[in-house]
């Protein structure tokens, strides 16, 4: 904005007769030229590591043979009629499939291809990462091309269309064409949950906003509240209400009880009003305004802070750019599921290059023909179902469509549907200086608001949580988080992914977590994720009460809770959840 600004301002000075406009255009045309070419020249690269791509013949010989083995095997048996075997496969598990020969042959064909395919994807040799995309995009095509995907060879879905004379076929359409009309696979009945009526629940008040999120404050539970307010930063790529489905799995409701005054950011799901909206907006804007405006509702020095995934690198990235100007507003920092060093950041890093980031800016960041873009929250929420197709696509493509069967109620899949957008200029911003060069780890490399920014500046005890089967954010790429902060550290690895291992109440009693052995508490981590797991200590249960523990250290001592939200600056606006968001993408 600020080059358009000036470029406008030196056209009219030199030339009465030059629109602002004009004055613009030509370095922006320039910017598009040359990133063109970047991207051009790029995916030519791509394109010859791709076919540079091969497998080794004796590996390819092998693999014949064992095929062919395999597949005369399974045609014997199927010939002999001596009984096929029952998949393990969840897909084929259903006695439909075992009752018929030619289904039951059908899928063990299947499974073989399958695994023949992997084997294959698996002997590619190339770089790691063109191994990783032949990998993802051989696994695609192998989930898709499933036979239970498709009513001509699924006897499950035969079966109930017999039943019920062709009524399941019609409200499998019927529930394609809701689908199409609403842009989105359904994943859950979204009939059943409404925003602030049976999900973000929790009593509380908007105290604050501004274009970019709501501040909610929350209604004490306790008569004292430690003097230490909690400050939560979600992910802005989702909405909030994940650490509030419900009372019994709310994570904020938790905070309460345990005597926290709890504020959380309810981010603003952007329209085309905010498509030109920056990294550093979201940074100075929000992070900061929220941490400004907590410290001045509850007259507190310092604040207990919180970001989750996405949230966790916005909340970071904040505090080191206030420590740079001086300030060290954080008590503690607790970040969940969180990549602050992006060396390791699973599944999604195939996704991100040079050619696909520059094609990003060229279509939505700031030198882009309009400026800006935004990011429609369906893409993302596509992509993310993608990483896991068996469990997020196809098995609703079954039984929404084949089998008209609608989907159960399920709070989680409902935020799950629940997507947002975002502004291409900080997409652009978050995707070329985090997942493509990794500059928020390297000190003073990355400039946030006008300032280098150093993670390890910020001077503050930090709680780091990740889940262990996370395919989002790996477990031991958030690990690496400890070796870009210089303050205490506690790393406390739980079951599950990255919902599931987060929101783990305690009545639950469900999973279990690791921390370092007590005689560890206090010690440097271990360089290696892998040396910190064999020495952790494995522990039943949910890990909230290890966190609850350690944030009361850092809370101070306890003071007679608020009767009123905000203050006399800060009025309640509205009650919680608040308007923004029930704003839909």
């Amino acid at each position: 904005m600020a080059r358009k600004t000036a470029a406008a301002s030196a056209s009219r000075s030199s030339s009465p007769s030059a629109s602002p406009a004009a004055g613009g255009a030509a370095p922006k045309a320039k910017a598009l030229a040359a990133g063109a070419t970047e991207l051009g020249a790029e995916l030519v690269r791509n394109m010859q590591t791709l076919a540079g791509a091969s497998v080794p013949m004796p590996t390819l010989a092998k693999l014949q043979a064992e095929y062919l083995h395999e597949a005369a095997a399974l045609w014997n048996r199927s010939v002999a009629q001596s009984g096929q075997q029952g998949a393990s496969d969840r897909r084929f598990a259903a006695q439909d499939w075992a009752a018929s020969p030619a289904a039951a042959h059908t899928a063990q064909m299947y499974l073989l291809n399958a695994r023949t395919l992997m084997q294959l994807a698996d002997s590619v040799q190339a770089d790691p990462k063109t191994r990783q995309r032949v990998r993802f995009g051989v696994q695609q095509w192998i989930d898709m091309a499933a036979p239970s995907n498709y009513l001509a060879l699924n006897p499950e879905a035969q079966r109930r269309a017999l039943e019920t004379k062709g009524e399941s076929i019609a409200q499998g359409l019927r529930h394609l064409w809701q689908d199409v009309q609403q842009g989105h696979l359904s994943q859950t009945d979204e009939s059943a949950f409404e925003v602030g009526r049976n999900v973000a629940t929790t009593e509380g008040s908007v105290v604050f906003e501004n274009e970019f999120f709501q501040l909610l404050e929350y209604k004490p539970l306790t008569a004292q509240v430690f003097e230490r307010p909690l400050l939560m930063v979600p992910p802005c790529i989702n909405k909030f209400y994940i650490l509030d489905l419900q009372p019994d799995n709310s994570l904020i409701r938790y905070a309460v009880e345990q005597g926290h005054r709890v504020f959380v950011v309810s981010w603003r799901n952007p329209d085309p009003s905010m498509a030109t909206k920056t990294w550093d907006d979201y940074i100075e804007q929000a992070a900061i305004r929220a941490i400004d405006v907590v410290q001045e509702i509850t007259g507190a020095k310092t604040i207990n802070t919180l970001g989750f995934c996405v949230g966790g690198t916005i909340l970071a990235t904040a505090l080191a750019v206030l420590a740079a100007r001086g300030r060290q507003p954080a008590a503690s920092v607790t970040l969940l599921t969180t990549l602050l060093d992006f060396s390791n950041s699973g599944i999604l890093d195939i996704f991100i290059d040079e050619a696909m980031v520059k094609l990003r800016e060229l279509t939505l960041g700031p030198d882009s023909p309009s400026g800006g873009g935004l990011l429609k929250g369906q893409e993302l929420a596509s992509t993310f179902s993608f990483l896991r197709p068996n469990d997020l696509v196809w098995n609703y493509v079954v039984g929404n469509y084949l089998k008209g069967e609608p989907p159960p109620p399920f709070d989680l899949l409902y935020w799950n549907g629940d997507g947002t957008n975002l502004p291409g200029p900080m997409y652009c911003w978050y995707l070329r200086n985090t997942y493509l060069e990794n500059k928020l780890v390297k000190p003073g490399a990355a400039t946030t608001c006008g300032v280098p920014v150093d993670l390890a500046a910020f001077d503050a005890p930090v709680y780091l949580y990740a889940s262990r089967e996370d395919h989002i954010v790996p477990w031991d790429g958030a690990y690496l988080s400890n070796r870009a902060l210089a303050g205490p550290r506690r790393f406390v690895l739980g079951a599950s992914g990255h919902i599931a291992g987060v929101i783990n109440p305690p009545a639950k009693k469900k999973r279990n977590y690791w921390v370092a052995p007590a005689a560890r508490a206090n010690a440097e981590p271990p360089a290696s994720a892998q040396q910190w797991l064999d020495a952790a200590q494995e522990v039943p249960g949910s890990w909230w009460p290890d966190w609850a523990a350690w944030l009361q250290s850092h809370a101070g001592k306890r003071i007679a809770a608020p009767r009123t939200p905000g203050n006399r600056t800060y009025k309640p606006i509205e009650p919680a959840p608040g308007r923004y968001v029930k704003a839909k993408a």
